[in-house]
């Protein structure tokens, strides 16, 4: 009787502990994911903002929950650590517009849509992907996140939209400009890229 009842002591400690410990590593990387799309679909669904009101609520979303430096390094990949520091720098903050701007975009073409969050799968205590899709009238789109944790948050460092994944996508004309012309032309042609952006 003794040992039972310390056993059953000894596994509610167990169970305890491991509550405790999620309490405290905070939200799941999904309900992160979550709070941020759905705090960028209602910012799109406010009429009444400006477009630069609207665009500056949307980038301190997405600075929340995107990893830019960790996305800009897996994006020049060996090219990172050739780059000056503060070839780096700038990359990073260009880089960072011009993810939001194609997230964004893409992400507001379906406002009017569902989105499903389907699963998560941690991979370990680092890092996790959020797996959702964006549901239509005529297809599935789906999105999914990769995630990496910092602190108690699930920061992303990469989106797959359609089967694309952003960071590759960039990463393969972005190496090919540098192996040609050398990374100040890169960052040249990604100010160019911006200003036709914000003109359209």
């Amino acid at each position: 009787m003794i040992v039972r009842n310390y056993i059953r002591s000894f596994v509610s400690i167990f169970i305890l502990t491991l509550s405790l410990n999620s309490l405290a590593d905070g939200a799941s990387p999904t309900s992160q994911v979550k709070s941020t799309v759905n705090g960028i679909l209602d910012v799109l669904s406010e009429k009444s903002l400006t477009t630069d009101a609207r665009r500056e609520k949307i980038h301190k979303l997405l600075n929340s929950r995107f990893y830019f430096r960790a996305m800009s390094q897996r994006t020049l990949a060996r090219n990172w650590k050739k780059a000056t520091t503060e070839q780096q720098k700038e990359f990073i903050g260009l880089f960072s517009d011009l993810l939001r701007n194609t997230y964004v975009g893409r992400i507001e073409a379906y406002t009017d849509q569902r989105i499903e969050y389907l699963r998560e799968k941690i991979k370990n205590a680092k890092r996790s992907i959020v797996y959702t899709q964006i549901v239509t009238s005529s297809a599935d789109i789906p999105i999914t996140y990769k995630l990496a944790k910092k602190g108690n948050e699930w920061l992303i460092y990469d989106v797959i939209i359609e089967k694309v994944s952003l960071i590759s996508n960039y990463r393969s004309s972005y190496a090919s400009i540098i192996k040609r012309e050398g990374m100040d032309h890169l960052l040249e042609k990604m100010k160019e890229k911006l200003k036709t952006a914000d003109a359209s």
